[in-house]
């Protein structure tokens, strides 16, 4: 029976839609760009931030760091928590711990501001730790990241059949394989059921009950 579970921020326990899409368009307009439509801005959420302007903007790496910075200064400044907490998480949270299960954050986004963000939405308290990239975007690969999780948490690799990564995109899913522990995607996310099943999720949940479902009786 899984014995600890890692989830992921942006998408599975928050939604942050509307902060991430407006420091988007905050940094892409100090260069001029087109702005993407809500829907594509939205398909950002969930990989690093450099990826994102490296890959789909074709930014070197000056501009990327430019790029990086300009989003930071709208959301340091409203976008952290222009966010919700997903229906019903408390509660899986709430019986998650009563039950004894270790749960901990692995995320892409830095670790100062993910803690922040928990701790607005009173989440925090749930968590043995909540692990994130470095500031200067460094750990911020979802397998890095899941990695200097399991670190924390000191579990051998005899005990990672115990283990649950729960996320929304693929980088969750590819992650938590890469680190030799099983994974469920959620579709509640910003990640599609076929994203999911191609990288291949060995589970996946439609809605936040069916994680706590699968987390407390998958053997």
């Amino acid at each position: 029976m899984f014995q600890t579970v890692i989830f992921d921020l942006d998408g599975t326990l928050t939604d942050p839609a509307k902060g991430i899409t407006n420091s988007f368009k905050h940094s892409l307009k100090s260069f001029g760009e087109q702005i993407p439509s809500y829907k594509e801005l939205c398909t950002f959420i969930g990989p690093p931030l450099k990826n994102t302007f490296r890959q789909h903007f074709n930014y070197d790496d000056e501009k990327t760091n430019e790029a990086v910075k300009r989003y930071r200064e709208y959301f340091t400044r409203k976008g952290l928590f222009e966010n919700k907490v997903y229906k019903e998480i408390p509660e899986v949270l709430e019986v998650l711990n009563m039950l004894g299960k270790k749960c901990y954050v692995a995320t892409s986004k830095p670790e100062a501001y993910s803690v922040r963000i928990l701790d607005h939405f009173g989440l925090a308290k749930y968590f043995r730790r909540i692990c994130g990239s470095n500031l200067d975007e460094s750990r911020s690969n979802k397998d890095e990241v899941i990695a200097y999780t399991l670190d924390a948490a000191k579990i051998s690799d005899d005990e990672k059949s115990t283990v649950l990564m729960v996320g929304d995109r693929k980088h969750d899913i590819l992650g938590a394989k890469r680190n030799g522990i099983q994974s469920c995607g959620v579709l509640y996310g910003y990640g599609s059921k076929e994203e999911l099943e191609e990288a291949g999720a060995d589970y996946i949940a439609k809605n936040v009950p069916e994680v706590l479902k699968i987390a407390i009786t998958t053997f």
